[in-house]
């Protein structure tokens, strides 16, 4: 099968563009996790601003990787959680945390023998 040189780097652009940027990878780990609130989300990603996290998280709802459910109790209580089509991204974070450790050994072994 032939192929498709064009489509190929299209799909590589719109994954790069979804992945882009500092937070996104670390907020949907986050939430993946079982991190549902934002200031949750916020502690356990270190250097986010809660602006940013803010658009970020306003960002992956209009990409339908996570819903934002309101429970009207006092305070109203607001929760995060991933779509199952974020659910479907797992995979590929995991190849990256896998292919990030593995670089990092790498490299450190390789400073080792200079």
């Amino acid at each position: 099968m032939e192929r498709d040189q064009t489509e190929e780097l299209r799909a590589l652009q719109d994954t790069l563009y979804f992945i882009g940027g500092k937070w996104r990878i670390p907020v949907i780990n986050a939430i993946c996790n079982g991190n549902k609130r934002f200031r949750e989300i916020e502690r356990s990603i270190p250097g986010i601003t809660t602006r940013m996290l803010s658009k970020e998280l306003k960002d992956m709802e209009m990409n339908k990787l996570v819903k934002r459910n309101v429970y009207p109790d006092t305070p109203v209580l607001i929760e995060y959680v991933p779509t199952e089509y974020c659910r479907t991204f797992g995979k590929i974070i995991s190849e990256m945390i896998n292919w990030g450790r593995e670089h990092r050994r790498v490299i450190v072994e390789d400073s080792f023998k200079h």
